[in-house]
C-alpha cells in the first residue's frame, strides 16, 4: 500500500467561519507534497487542479510524485449548489456528466487510475421537499452514462451522511453498492473515506469487507473522527482499533493501492500534520503486518471471542 495527500488541503481551506492557512499555487502544494516522507502521490481536484495536463505531468515528473486519483468537483458550481446528479433539471444533470467526462479525460491524460466523486449537493434539507424515487433514478441515470464513458477509468462514487445538504441521498456503503449494482457496469465503484464510514455510524472494517467482496472496484481515504461530524483529523487519532481493524482487512483482501489522507490540518502545522498521519498510518501497517492473520481469522472461526480480546491486547494494545 501506499501512501496519498489530496491536493487541496495543502493550501488554504476554509469553512463558513473562517479561513485557514494561506493560499499556495499548485507547484507550491506539489513541492509541500515531495518533502513528506512516505508520501508518493497526490490527488487532484477537477477541474480547479488543471490548467494544462501536460504541465502538470511534468510537474509530478519533477517530484517523483504519482495521482492516486482524480478528484471531481460537482458541489462548487452555482448550479450545483442545490444538487447536481440527482436534480430533475435536464441540463443541471449534463453538465454533471460533462464535468465528469472531462475529468475522465483529464486522467487519461495524467496517466491516473481513476476518478472519484463525492455528490456532496444531492440530498435534502427539509422534508417533504424531494421526490426521493425521482432523485434517485436521476442519480443512477446520471453515474450510468457518466461510467459508459472511457470505461477502462473506473468512476468511484464517495459516500457521506451529510454536508454540504443536512442528508445526502448516497449516505452509506451499503446504498452506494446497492447504485452499483442497479447501473450494473464494472467501471462503477466506490470510494471508502474512513471518516465517512465511522459518521455514518458503521465500522469501517466491514464497510471495507463490503465493498471488496462486491466485485465493484474500490479506493480508500484514510482520516479521523469523533463520529459526530466529519473532523478529517489524522488517522486513528480518535479510533485506533478501528484503524488497526481496518488495515487488517484492507491486507486479507488484498489492497494494494493509494490510501490517500483526506485530512485537514485546519489549526496544526500542514506538513508537520501530514508527517504525523503518514507515520501513524505507516506504524499501524507494521503493526498489522506482523499479525498472523490466519490465527485470527481461526480463531473468529471458532468463536473464540474471549482468546480473540487477549490476542488484541497482547498484540495489538501491547498491554501486559
Amino acid at each position: 500500500m501506499k501512501q496519498a495527500v489530496i491536493l487541496g488541503f495543502l493550501g488554504q481551506t476554509r469553512d463558513r467561519f473562517s479561513h485557514y492557512h494561506t493560499d499556495r499555487s499548485i507547484e507550491e502544494k506539489l513541492d509541500l507534497a515531495a518533502r513528506i516522507p512516505g508520501v508518493s502521490g497526490v490527488e487532484i481536484v477537477s477541474p480547479y487542479d488543471i490548467d494544462s495536463c501536460d504541465q502538470l505531468a511534468d510537474e509530478l515528473r519533477q517530484r517523483s510524485l504519482d495521482i492516486a486519483a482524480v478528484n471531481v468537483n460537482i458541489k462548487a458550481e452555482p448550479e450545483f449548489v442545490a444538487g447536481a446528479a440527482s436534480r430533475s433539471v435536464p441540463e443541471i444533470r449534463r453538465r454533471v456528466i460533462d464535468f465528469i467526462k472531462r475529468a475522465k479525460d483529464d486522467a487519461d491524460r495524467l496517466d491516473a487510475p481513476r476518478v472519484t466523486c463525492c455528490p456532496l449537493s444531492d440530498g435534502f434539507d427539509y422534508l417533504f421537499t424531494v421526490d426521493y424515487s425521482c432523485a434517485w433514478a436521476n442519480l443512477r441515470d446520471t453515474f450510468a452514462e457518466a461510467a459508459e464513458y472511457r470505461p477502462e477509468i473506473p468512476l468511484l462514487i464517495e459516500y457521506k451522511p451529510s454536508e454540504t445538504r443536512v442528508q445526502c441521498h448516497v449516505d452509506t456503503m451499503a446504498k452506494t453498492l446497492l447504485l452499483c449494482r442497479e447501473i450494473g457496469n464494472p467501471a462503477l465503484g466506490v470510494t471508502l473515506d474512513v471518516g465517512h464510514a465511522l459518521y455514518a455510524g458503521e465500522n469501517p472494517a466491514q464497510s471495507l469487507c463490503l465493498a471488496a467482496d462486491s466485485g465493484f472496484p474500490y479506493y480508500i481515504h484514510v482520516n479521523d473522527n469523533n463520529r459526530k461530524f466529519d473532523w478529517d483529523l489524522i488517522g486513528s487519532s480518535e479510533h485506533f482499533l478501528h484503524y488497526a481493524e481496518f488495515l487488517f482487512y484492507a491486507l486479507e483482501k488484498g489492497y494494494n493501492d493509494f490510501l490517500t489522507s483526506d485530512m485537514s490540518p485546519r489549526t496544526l502545522d500542514i506538513e508537520e500534520a501530514f508527517r504525523r498521519h503518514v507515520e501513524v498510518t505507516e506504524g499501524t501497517l507494521r503493526l498489522v503486518r506482523e499479525l498472523d492473520r490466519k490465527v485470527f481469522l481461526e480463531r473468529m472461526a471458532e468463536e473464540r471471542t474471549t482468546d480473540l480480546l487477549r490476542m488484541v491486547r497482547e498484540q495489538i494494545l501491547r498491554l501486559p
